[in-house]
């Protein structure tokens, strides 16, 4: 099994320098309101509040985040005052705007391939483009016309169809990725208030597919934020479905044609989506459930749920809704 967390960043999104927290706070002080910091020392990563790495960046905005860990080698950028004010943070600084700071600190301390000085180095094997920085076993098949990016695993056994884009992740064993398909593509992450390209939030995290994963053809998966997206062994994903940034779905999936999962959504084993089904984001989803075609999924899901139209409801409770209004002549 493929581990979800503690991959190297930098394998994948070539890192342009380290930087010491007092050169941080001399690079970036237009953005700056206030700091204090206790302990100076080389930021070489990034953190997330479900991946907390030593010597790192955090960004936080919630001011309800309470996580009892030892805070001397994390350095939290906000803009929220209430944070910045908490004693137990050693190393804090106070930005003026959260979503303008996480862009240009980001942005200055790794390439990625939304910017122009992200790096690759590509061989052209058999009609296709693969990075002499991917691993690919010699048991895997790559077709024709297809570009395997930096930092990319593909794993025993898995058949790459033709005219595949993978990127920004890791592929297990006995995976299928059907003909068109990209995977760890950017996620849409940006600032409503903010619009355009040059905006976009870095896009600093992975796709990683475990084994024995069928990818149909012509579907997008988004690499993570700052952490995974992740599909779990067995699953098996129709043609044209898009996967956003960050969802996180367990084994034994089944998803339909034409269905979409927005970012951050996690769902557990054993899904059945029903063509053309969606999910909105930021939302859980149990074990054993079924969504029927066509159904708009906007909250949490319990367990055993089996679910119908839009927005979703008990699949039972949607058939006696459609009977009376068939009933009642609409």
């Amino acid at each position: 099994m493929i581990k979800q967390d503690k991959f190297n960043r930098s394998i994948f999104h070539n890192k342009k320098c380290d930087i010491k927290t007092e050169l941080l706070i001399e690079l970036f002080h237009n953005l700056i309101i206030n700091y204090k910091i206790n302990n100076h020392f080389e930021i070489n990563d990034i953190s997330s509040l479900d991946d907390l790495r030593l010597n790192s960046l955090l960004f936080l905005d919630d001011k309800n985040f309470n996580l009892e860990i030892n805070f001397d080698k994390i350095c939290i950028l906000t803009s929220n005052h209430q944070i910045f004010e908490q004693k137990k943070y050693n190393n804090v600084i106070l930005v003026k705007d959260f979503n303008s700071s996480y862009v240009e600190i980001l942005n200055h301390i790794y390439g990625h391939e939304d910017t122009n000085d992200y790096f690759d180095n590509f061989l052209e094997i058999n009609g296709s483009y693969i990075s002499k920085f991917a691993e690919v076993a010699s048991s895997a098949k790559i077709s024709k016309n297809c570009v395997i990016g930096r930092g990319v695993k593909i794993g025993n056994n898995s058949t790459i169809k033709n005219n595949v884009v993978i990127k920004n992740a890791i592929i297990g064993n006995d995976v299928i990725i059907s003909d068109n398909t990209t995977i760890g593509s950017t996620g849409f992450g940006f600032d409503i208030k903010n619009l355009g390209a040059k905006n976009l939030f870095p896009q600093l995290g992975i796709v990683i597919i475990e084994d024995n994963v069928h990818i149909g053809a012509n579907c997008t998966i988004d690499r993570a934020k700052l952490d995974t997206t992740f599909i779990g062994k067995n699953s098996m994903i129709d043609n044209l479905v898009h996967i956003g940034h960050n969802v996180k779905i367990e084994m034994n999936a089944c998803i339909a044609a034409q269905s979409g999962i927005s970012g951050s959504t996690t769902i557990g084993n054993n899904l059945i989506a029903g063509g053309q089904s969606g999910f909105s984001g930021h939302i859980k989803i149990g074990n054993n459930v079924i969504v029927a075609a066509k159904s708009g999924v906007t909250k949490n899901l319990k367990d055993n749920s089996a679910v119908a139209g839009f927005p979703a409801t008990d699949i039972k409770e949607w058939k006696k809704s459609i009977i009376k209004q068939r009933k009642d002549g609409y």
